[in-house]
């Protein structure tokens, strides 16, 4: 093959790539279901082969998730890759089988280092980490980022009962974290119910709280797509009391944050 042909393919290629939309049959979001093909002789056959696809910048389109379809799937993955790991697959697997491509680039698997806090630490628990990451792919929009940490440490969870318990059948008895902190969640969860951490119980605790936080997102997400989102979470007062003096416009300003100050210091003025 000539330099010249070499240069024209690569030119077709980026082309073909540019071009993936409404002129692909089953393009959704515009992006194509059906990879483009050419036909390339090597050895004197035809074959036909799928041109690789440029990947677009972020934010990828998004098209309306089956909530149900999100919370059942990001409730196996748990079981695969711990709760960041979860939630992520949970959107982004869904979005892979829906839309296709761009979403195919992604190994999900790349979101296994946020369990357990990001592994083990008990620092920001991974469904956050895995919502942040699910949504930020979608969106330039983060408001919903914000939202699903609100929600998590002021919802009574867990909420979903899976059609077939890998760990526990029955309810599992809920808190709410008042923390977006892996650590304190667990903590709470345990001292409430009396299960220890490493209980079966507790592994299905989470798991079902995985696949509330990935139905969540989906939730948010869609109504993003409609325009319909509205966030709720509103700071709570303690931060806001604690702020007139710790904050960024008070005397000691030496706290940031968002969470609950109670959670952790209780009332220290007392």
């Amino acid at each position: 093959m000539t330099e010249t042909e070499n240069v024209s393919r690569r030119d077709f290629v980026k082309m073909a790539g540019a071009a993936i939309g409404g002129v692909a049959l089953g393009a959704v979001g515009g992006y194509s279901l059906i990879p483009p093909k050419e036909t390339i002789v090597t050895n004197e056959v035809e074959v036909e082969v799928e041109v690789p696809q440029e990947v677009p910048e972020h934010p990828w389109t998004y098209v309306k998730l089956d909530v149900d379809a999100v919370k059942a799937r990001a409730y196996d993955a748990y079981f695969n890759g711990g709760c960041c790991y979860g939630v992520y697959e949970g959107v982004i697997g869904e979005l892979k089988e829906t839309v296709g491509f761009p979403y195919t680039t992604i190994p999900t698997k790349i979101s296994v280092f946020g369990k357990g806090g990001i592994m083990g630490w008990g620092a920001t628990c991974g469904v956050l980490t895995g919502a942040g990451m699910a949504i930020n792919v979608v969106t330039t929009d983060l408001a919903p980022v914000n939202e699903i940490m609100g929600w998590y440490t002021e919802e009574a969870l867990p909420i979903y009962t899976p059609v077939v318990a890998l760990k526990v059948e029955g309810d599992i008895p809920t808190s709410v974290s008042g923390s977006p902190l892996c650590h304190a969640s667990v903590t709470n969860w345990s001292n409430l119910t009396g299960f220890a951490e490493n209980a079966p119980e507790r592994a299905e605790r989470c798991a079902r709280l995985v696949a509330d936080t990935a139905g969540k997102v989906a939730e948010m997400l869609n109504d993003q797509h409609d325009g319909t989102f509205t966030a709720a979470f509103a700071v709570p007062d303690s931060v806001i009391e604690c702020g007139a003096c710790h904050g960024a416009d008070g005397p000691v300003n030496n706290v940031f944050g968002k969470m609950d100050c109670e959670t952790c210091h209780g009332d220290a003025h007392n």
